[in-house]
């Protein structure tokens, strides 16, 4: 794995720990920082495999976007779909005032991140 891709991963990792630490606070969760996480994890994985199979990218928080340059060269990504349609509203929008997430959107990111982790991780490895 190149550098560049090795780095996507690592903060990929790091938001994924972020999330599933905060997803087990009791007192004071933060569901909002939970799903907001959880669409980071899965922007910097998306990226990291656009990386590694040198396609361009823009800077974007649309996970749909980044799904649709990736899909020619990975295209059983395509069930995944769903998932990053549900966590992209969570890049920006959850941070301002008049959107908050629930435990049960927190819950949901959360199973998201790992079924589309255990998707893509394996195509970054491989070499």
């Amino acid at each position: 794995m190149n550098e560049l891709v090795r780095e996507w991963v690592e903060k990929a990792r790091s938001d994924y720990h972020t999330a599933e630490r905060e997803i087990s606070v009791e007192v004071n969760p933060n569901w909002d920082g939970v799903c907001f996480h959880c669409q980071q994890c899965i922007e910097k994985l998306l990226k990291a495999l656009l990386q590694k199979s040198n396609t361009k990218f823009s800077k974007t928080h649309d996970l749909e976007e980044l799904l649709r340059l990736i899909l020619p060269a990975y295209p059983a990504l395509s069930e995944i779909r769903d998932g990053l349609e549900w966590l992209t509203v969570f890049a920006v929008e959850i941070r301002y005032p008049g959107e908050s997430a629930l435990k049960e959107d927190a819950e949901k990111s959360c199973k998201i991140t790992k079924e589309c982790w255990a998707m893509i991780m394996p195509l970054i490895e491989n070499e």
